[in-house]
């Protein structure tokens, strides 16, 4: 599949996303996403920002690769999160350790911005 039709089936799921008050949704939006780091983050991984920073210069302060939960520990306030995995892989925040209550999937080469206070793990699936 092209690039630009892998970014278009990006920006067609982000618009589908149901997404909460106050947190902002948007794709990498270039080529360089599918391809490579962008903004700091891996091409494989799933990077979050220090807390009100946006891309912070591009250096996420996590980077995560492996499929399933993490948990996380002092993240509060508001962070940035890019997927920048592969193969269709997805990311869901979750309120509960060990990958419980979990919300929606976000798809590859798309970021959000989203207050972490109630976040305690991230979920990363294939």
């Amino acid at each position: 599949m092209s690039v630009l039709k892998r970014a278009g089936l990006v920006a067609t799921a982000v618009a589908a996303l149901v997404v909460p008050a106050g947190v902002v949704v948007g794709t990498a939006g270039t080529a360089a996403a599918a391809a490579g780091t962008y903004q700091g983050c891996p091409y494989g991984a799933v990077c979050i920002y220090p807390q009100n920073a946006g891309w912070n210069g591009g250096h996420p302060s996590l980077v995560y690769y492996s499929y399933g939960a993490h948990n996380l520990s002092n993240q509060f306030g508001t962070h940035r999160i890019f997927n920048n995995q592969s193969g269709g892989a997805t990311v869901r925040v979750c309120t509960g350790y060990n990958g419980t209550g979990c919300g929606g999937t976000t798809p590859p080469w798309t970021y959000y911005d989203r207050d972490f206070t109630p976040i305690n793990s991230i979920l990363l699936e294939r």
